[in-house]
């Protein structure tokens, strides 16, 4: 694992990107809609409990910008820290297919006439999928890289209602049926812990669950607070506590521990930009610290990405054998 994986216990996405494109490749965030169907109170929706006003990632000052300043403006960044020769332009912030069609094609357009940019990302809901949108991706999977990344954030209903997601866990899995079927995206999904009444078999279920379905990735998010959100004020009446950082890590190790190593990880806990915006848990303003205090949990524990997976076939028994050497030879030095 350590060769295989960059020296990290479980499979990176960076690690994903680079079998994809042969070298480290970095996102472009950029924001090009300004609404979602809960928003808006589509069929009675509510906004999810966790998103602010922005969208939970959105800069607030590219909605000022055009697509293309935001762009060039982020790149210009990236380029002059990381001396990086491959982008992917990254549609994050609210539901990217909640949108006309042309507009759609436009802004896939517009990303992809840059020399620099070797594909773009798309997030959004599965519960905002056309046939013209599925199409509308495949015909971009001809000609560039295309990948995905849908908002399931839970396999339970019940958490799915406390987020007031407006969807339920079997919409999910329809969806990433449907998006396998009819493009060949590549396909990830968010999920999200820390929900009330969490329990450690849901954990391992979510896990086994995301190695039966045809995805590549998933992105971990810890609930987190911010302000002119439901959780706020759900918070300050003391109906919701978020997860300490020393037992969101023991969530990760056990998830981890029962996802197939095939499946690539973005991230390994949320990230709040926004610190004016931030009520709890506070570990959330630092990015790296979680992320490096999970990483030597998972090394102090002995674990990694399918330790506790059973070997179903020839492939796996090899694999995971070669995951667990990898390990062994790290812990020793």
């Amino acid at each position: 694992m350590e060769k295989g994986w960059s020296g990290l216990p479980y499979h990176s996405i960076s690690e994903h990107f680079r079998r994809i494109f042969n070298e480290k490749v970095y996102k472009i965030p950029v924001s090009v809609v300004d609404d979602c169907p809960n928003r808006m109170g589509l069929k009675g929706m509510k906004t999810c409990s966790f998103c602010d006003v922005w969208g939970s990632a959105a800069r607030e000052e590219s909605f000022q910008m055009s697509l293309d300043q935001q762009i060039e403006k982020y790149h210009d960044l990236i380029s002059k820290k990381y001396k990086a020769n491959k982008y992917l332009v990254y549609f994050q912030a609210y539901t990217n297919t909640f949108t006309k069609i042309p507009a759609l094609r436009h802004n896939f357009e517009t990303a992809l006439k840059y020399p620099y940019v070797s594909g773009f990302v798309l997030g959004t809901r599965p519960d905002c999928l056309s046939e013209a949108v599925l199409q509308l991706w495949q015909e971009y999977c001809q000609k560039s890289f295309v990948a995905v990344e849908l908002g399931v954030q839970s396999f339970f209903n019940p958490h799915l209602e406390f987020m007031r997601r407006g969807h339920t866990a079997q919409d999910s899995l329809k969806a990433i049926t449907k998006i396998s079927e009819k493009t060949s995206v590549d396909l990830g999904i968010h999920l999200i812990f820390g929900s009330p009444n969490e329990t450690d078999a849901e954990i391992i279920e979510t896990a086994r669950i995301c190695n039966d379905l045809p995805i590549t990735n998933v992105k971990l998010h810890n609930m987190h607070v911010l302000k002119n959100t439901a959780l706020e004020e759900w918070y300050n009446e003391g109906n919701f506590i978020p997860l300490e950082l020393d037992e969101y890590q023991r969530k990760v190790q056990l998830f981890l521990s029962y996802l197939h190593p095939r499946i690539a990880v973005h991230r390994l806990a949320a990230y709040a930009s926004r610190w004016d915006e931030l009520v709890a848990p506070q570990w959330t303003r630092d990015k790296m610290g979680p992320h490096q205090a999970i990483v030597d949990f998972l090394r102090q524990e002995k674990t990694y990405q399918g330790c506790k997976l059973v070997a179903q076939n020839d492939v796996d028994r090899i694999l995971f054998h070669q995951m667990s050497l990898r390990v062994e030879r790290t812990i020793s030095t």
